[in-house]
């Protein structure tokens, strides 16, 4: 084979390797778009939460990203495009890569609010961690509420009663969601009320001391619990049995504790008239009033 023949071979290998390269090209290019066409119809772009997410947040880009998601398992209520969420505030918790759905979101409100059920109050009481229970008292825990009423105010015997049974703990301190059910530091916890339970605990917080009691969330029995008063708790007076009244849904309340025995007025000697005749002096007993029973 001469020089000539060498370089046509060469030549023609040349044009044989473009040619299979631009038909290779060609080939993974509509393969590629064929691909892409079939995720189009099996894949849907969803919109999901880049970080854990809080409650009551309004939501913006660095919050959000896009997935692809199979189209048999896009979530009902599900985002497209992330302009679509923008502003708009969460009503729930919500972990990172979750998709965001219109059930969890709201246009109105935010923060605390977003937990309050219709007809409910969120109350807050000042606490230390005596009456806060040493800061396990966490968010979505139940606790009673106990008030002890000053004694000036009752006669120097003070009074201790439950005023609230099973009330849901919306926060504690500045939480809103429970972690690793360890103790906070708290100097106040929101409690979920409706108004006449908001009414009661203003008006405990003003006349007396607050105390919460944790309760297992498992109970959420409504106890029968009387008013103790401290001559009671010392045994100094016995209480006796009387009808009990239930104010606007609390517990009942216990009459105050009085002396199960009364005793009678002893009897003193009845009196004598003096009688003062010339120059003696004689005495004889008063006659009983007649008008008395």
């Amino acid at each position: 084979m001469n020089a000539n023949q060498g370089k046509q071979l060469m030549i023609v290998a040349l044009v044989m390797g473009a040619a299979a390269a631009v038909v290779g090209y060609y080939g993974l290019t509509s393969l590629a778009s064929k691909n892409a066409e079939q995720n189009d119809r099996n894949y849907r772009t969803v919109v999901v939460t880049a970080t854990d997410l809080t409650f009551g947040v309004k939501l913006d880009r660095a919050m959000l990203r896009t997935a692809r998601y199979p189209k048999d398992a896009v979530p009902e209520g599900a985002y497209a495009t992330l302009d679509s969420v923008m502003g708009q505030t969460t009503k729930v918790f919500m972990s990172a890569r979750e998709p965001v759905t219109a059930i969890k979101l709201s246009s109105r409100g935010g923060g605390l609010s977003m937990l309050v059920r219709p007809t409910m109050r969120a109350a807050s009481l000042e606490v230390n961690q005596v009456s806060g229970v040493s800061g396990f008292v966490l968010p979505g825990d139940r606790v009673d509420v106990i008030c002890t009423v000053d004694p000036r105010l009752t006669s120097d015997n003070a009074i201790t009663r439950t005023i609230l049974q099973n009330i849901e703990v919306l926060a504690a301190g500045q939480k809103t969601e429970q972690q690793d059910n360890k103790p906070i530091t708290v100097q106040s916890v929101t409690l979920l009320v409706d108004p006449n339970g908001a009414e009661a605990l203003a008006l405990a917080e003003h006349e007396g001391k607050i105390h919460l009691v944790l309760r297992n969330p498992g109970d959420n029995e409504q106890t029968q619990v009387g008013t103790l008063s401290t001559d009671e708790m010392l045994g100094v007076l016995k209480p006796v049995a009387a009808k009990t009244e239930t104010p606007r849904g609390f517990g009942p309340r216990r009459a105050a504790p009085v002396n199960a025995q009364v005793a009678s007025t002893p009897a003193g000697p009845k009196p004598n008239i003096r009688i003062i005749r010339s120059a003696s002096v004689t005495e004889t007993p008063a006659l009983s009033d007649s008008t008395k029973n």
